[in-house]
């Protein structure tokens, strides 16, 4: 049958997460992009709305109760040196509860909040796309 994201294109979703106008990024242990610093998500399941999907994977990722939801835009990343490809919807959250956690280390490793003024390094392509498609209030 094959893999989404290997043998043919993946449909995954990213969530922004805003809190006091600072953006939570995490940094991703596994390719696309290990090492570089990620807003969350990752795959829509089958027969899974992908607004689900975003909250899901959002509140497995960060162990935060996630408020409501906006879609922003679609990105598409095919990374090369990866060899992956990925059709993602993008959400916005700026309504969330609690404080983030490394509930999958195996996934993810360092975290925290940065203002879009001042991301860390490396940043992924999926997350340049994902702060470009943030409304112009919220980019400052």
């Amino acid at each position: 049958m094959g893999r989404p994201g290997h043998d043919f294109p993946g449909l995954g979703v990213g969530l922004v997460i805003l809190r006091d106008d600072r953006i939570l990024l995490y940094r991703r242990v596994n390719p696309p992009e290990a090492g570089y610093w990620n807003i969350v998500g990752g795959k829509v399941d089958h027969m899974e709305p992908a607004e689900e999907a975003a909250r899901r994977e959002a509140e497995e990722e960060t162990g935060l109760k996630i408020g409501r939801i906006e879609r922003i835009g679609m990105t598409e990343q095919i990374i090369d040196a990866d060899r992956q490809h990925w059709i993602s919807i993008l959400y916005l959250a700026r309504n969330v509860e609690g404080e983030p956690q490394l509930t999958e280390p195996d996934k993810l490793s360092d975290l925290g909040w940065f203002a879009l003024t001042d991301l860390p390094t490396p940043l992924s392509a999926f997350t340049k796309a994902a702060i470009a498609a943030l409304p112009a209030a919220e980019r400052g």
